[in-house]
């Protein structure tokens, strides 16, 4: 029996800090649950944005963003939404918005920078959450990423099993792929700027392929993954509250990644195909 194995990357493989900050009220939210933020309203898309991070610090602090991304030609992805969205849909509302400002995302880059600088492998994202009732940007909002102890063995373990790994985020893919080159796996196994209703798409592809797809993940954004796969996995290494329905929608709960071996070991030994 040939088995894989897809993570999600932030609050799975990565350990996440998040910052957001309310374009309405100017109030900062720090360890910020982005796709709970994001699903509390039929509204919001959650946007991932093609940008750097100390490009954004050295611009006019005063500039629209939607000003920011139209001069610099900067393209997005939907990581996260409720609603069925065309990408002329979203983009038309996000470079015409009139309410988030450079600075706005900068506080939310500082932010997550003063919390996690001193990590020696990090990844940063940025992006916005638009609510198409306004219509325009809510949130801005930054996330800092470093791989969780036992991440990268974890990895290492299941391909020396001669189990495939993948993954499957909101994130964007270049930021992923760097993380990935330090995990193991191979950038053509890498799936960025997912969402929900698309990882599923992905597990339901893996299934032609392999005989059991395992899913481990850890927010409402994997619901759907999880229930297409043959295994569902939810781990809660990263700190955080999660639905009921989340739980509901796992096989097994873990509370580090690195216990997805022994799992993926017992499927392999139910199968006859793993040797002690």
């Amino acid at each position: 029996m040939s088995i894989a194995v897809v993570f999600d990357s932030a609050g799975t493989l990565l350990r996440t800090y998040r910052t957001a900050k309310d374009v309405t009220t100017g109030e900062v939210i720090p360890h910020v649950e982005t796709t709970n933020l994001t699903f509390s309203s039929d509204e919001r898309v959650l946007i991932a944005l093609n940008i750097h991070s100390k490009e954004v610090i050295d611009a006019d602090q005063s500039m629209l963003v939607s000003a920011y991304l139209v001069e610099h030609q900067i393209g997005f992805g939907i990581s996260c939404t409720r609603k069925v969205l065309t990408a002329d849909e979203v983009g038309e509302v996000l470079y015409s918005d009139t309410h988030a400002r450079i600075r706005d995302l900068s506080e939310c880059i500082r932010d997550v920078w003063n919390c996690c600088r001193k990590e020696s492998v990090l990844t940063i994202n940025s992006g916005v959450i638009i609510n198409m009732g306004l219509p325009g940007i809510e949130f801005t909002l930054t996330v800092g990423g470093r791989p969780f102890s036992g991440a990268k063995e974890t990895i290492t373990m299941l391909h020396q099993m001669g189990v495939p790994t993948y993954i499957a985020s909101g994130d964007r893919v270049t930021k992923l792929e760097r993380m990935a080159d330090y995990l193991g796996i191979p950038r053509d196994r890498v799936y960025g700027v997912a969402t929900p209703s698309v990882k599923a798409r992905i597990v339901e592809d893996l299934k032609q392929e392999y005989d059991t797809v395992v899913m481990v993940g850890d927010g409402i954004n994997d619901i759907a993954a999880m229930k297409k796969a043959d295994y569902a996995v939810l781990t809660g290494q990263q700190p955080g509250e999660r639905p009921k329905r989340l739980y509901e929608a796992a096989d097994q709960v873990i509370a580090e990644v690195r216990e997805v071996v022994p799992i993926v070991q017992r499927l392999q030994i139910r199968s006859g195909q793993y040797k002690r």
